[in-house]
């Protein structure tokens, strides 16, 4: 099932874009029968769908979380950032990021975080990852690709498909 949801730019809050994500998936559920729905989130999208799986119970519809160049634990370019309420929850130690770190006991979403040491925007790297000791997290460290190549590099990609795959087989038995 193909679920397209975005998030419009101006929407001053991670949390009300993960409702909306929210919505889009459960949607896309209710439209399939249940089958499970896989969310793949690039740089804020990755941030946007940690937090409604893990944060507004979408881990009951979501088994897999991708995330690509996502600043999982904020980003140093948030703070040289103007002060757009969004870019504020970017930033290390935000209000949150604390939220996100907080106890996900239950949660069974599993998450891929993919990561580069040369991200121009997840600064330090580091952050691409996800630490959470609540959350069942691989993350996969993309060496010399940039924060707009990361999606686009092939092995990246292959990885992905690979992904999905496996989701695809242990949903139909293929």
């Amino acid at each position: 099932m193909d679920a397209l949801a975005s998030y419009n730019v101006l929407t001053p809050d991670i949390r009300t874009a993960a409702r909306a994500l929210g919505e889009q998936v459960e949607l896309a559920s209710a439209q399939s029968s249940g089958l499970p729905v896989v969310v793949i989130g690039y740089s804020l999208g990755g941030l946007i769908a940690r937090y409604y799986v893990q944060r507004l119970t979408g881990d009951a519809y979501v088994p897999l979380v991708i995330t690509l160049a996502t600043p999982h634990g904020g980003t140093a370019t948030a703070l040289l950032a103007p002060a757009h309420p969004l870019l504020r929850q970017l930033r290390p130690g935000s209000e949150l990021l604390t939220e996100l770190a907080e106890p996900a006991a239950g949660c069974r979403t599993r998450f891929v975080a993919f990561y580069s040491d040369l991200d121009e925007a997840v600064i330090p790297a580091a952050r691409g990852r996800i630490d959470h000791p609540d959350l069942a997290a691989r993350n996969v460290l993309v060496p010399g690709v940039g924060h707009l190549t990361l999606p686009l590099h092939q092995p990246v990609v292959e990885q992905v498909r690979s992904l999905l795959t496996a989701i695809q087989q242990a949903t139909f038995g293929a």
